[in-house]
Parts: C-alpha cells; structure tokens; sequence
C-alpha cells in the first residue's frame, strides 16, 4: 500500500513510501518487497520502488524522540538519505504475539482394525515415485524398464508401508491462533535507484 505523496526523482534514485504489516519488521519488508516485485517487476534492480532498496533499517526510535509528525520527520531523512542507505522503517502499530499457554491445537485421528507394516520397494527417479513392489527384484526388474524407456537414472528405496494402503494419518496438529494476536504494521521510506 502506498503511502501519500509524489515521487521525487534525485540523480538516479525515486523516493519511495509504502506500508505494510508483518509479525516482525523483516517479515513486512519482505512482504512489501514481494508486493513490489509482483506491480512492478525487478526491471533488472531499477524500479524506484522498495524492491530496489538496499535493505531496511529500523529508526522507531530516532522517530518518537525526534517529537515529529511521521510526514516532517520522513521529510527531514529525505534530505540526508542516500540511495545505498536503504530503507528506512518506522513501526506505526506494534505487533502483539500469541499469549496462550498452549499455541497448537491436537486432532487424534483414529482408523479401526489392526494395522500390519510390510517392506517394500519404491522406485524413483528423481524425486518422483514410479513404482513400489514386495520383492527387489521385481523393483529391479520395473526400474530397468523405465529407464530404459525414459533415458534417465532410477533408483530403488526400501521403505516400510501399512499394509492395504491403510491410512496413515495419526494425528493432525493446528495453531490455534489468540484472540489479540496481530500483525504490526511499518511504514518504509527512502530512495531506490531507479
């Protein structure tokens, strides 16, 4: 989201403001980094946007001890910033973090009858399942067969399955999120070469 005001162009560099939330500062320049790159592409490192900045830094602090306006204290740092200074970021809400005793929430699933593990043979290329069998050799002998199709190198994992393709979930953990828990929010300025 884009914070009020023209772009200035200066010698190569556009300032920029926008804003953006995150659970931390990292996590809201990452994502308005991302947000960037998505309206205005890369462009090779010359948008003029925050995507073109050197990093961030967090200057909270100098702004709430300067007693400015967020708008005075971002014109003063437009005059002594650089390009090759990055970011500057400005926290405007705090985030606020889970304060449950207990963040996550258990789902037992539970499948009726007994369940009987068995070893078998996967095939893979690559990363991809081709093919399981009970015995090595019958592995063996469907691995040279695709191979031999596809050109390519197999490989052969003993791994232990459920019998009967029987279920395997056992348990399904959630986080559970609080009820005050919130993203903060920053406001990032400065110059991007551009």
């Amino acid at each position: 989201m884009k914070v009020g005001g023209a772009k200035n162009n200066f010698m190569g560099a556009s300032w920029f403001a926008t804003q953006s939330r995150g659970k931390s500062v990292k996590h809201a320049y990452d994502r308005a980094v991302a947000e960037a790159e998505y309206e205005h592409g890369h462009q090779e490192g010359y948008s003029g946007e925050i995507n073109s900045s050197a990093g961030y830094r967090d200057v909270t602090k100098e702004y709430k001890a300067s007693g400015k306006t967020i708008r005075d204290f971002m014109d003063q740092q437009m005059n002594n910033l650089t390009k090759h200074q990055g970011a500057q970021a400005i926290c405007i809400q705090e985030p606020k973090s889970n304060d449950n005793k207990i963040k996550t929430q258990v789902e037992h699933v539970v499948t009726p009858g007994t369940k009987k593990w068995v070893l078998t043979y996967i095939v893979y290329c690559g990363e991809s399942r081709i093919a399981s069998s009970l015995t090595k050799g019958d592995a063996v002998k469907r691995a040279r067969d695709y191979s031999e199709k596809h050109q390519c190198t197999t490989t052969i994992k003993m791994e232990r399955r459920l019998e009967k393709d029987a279920h395997a979930l056992v348990a399904k953990v959630t986080y559970k999120k609080s009820s005050n828990e919130r993203d903060g929010e920053w406001v990032f300025f400065g110059w991007a070469s551009y």
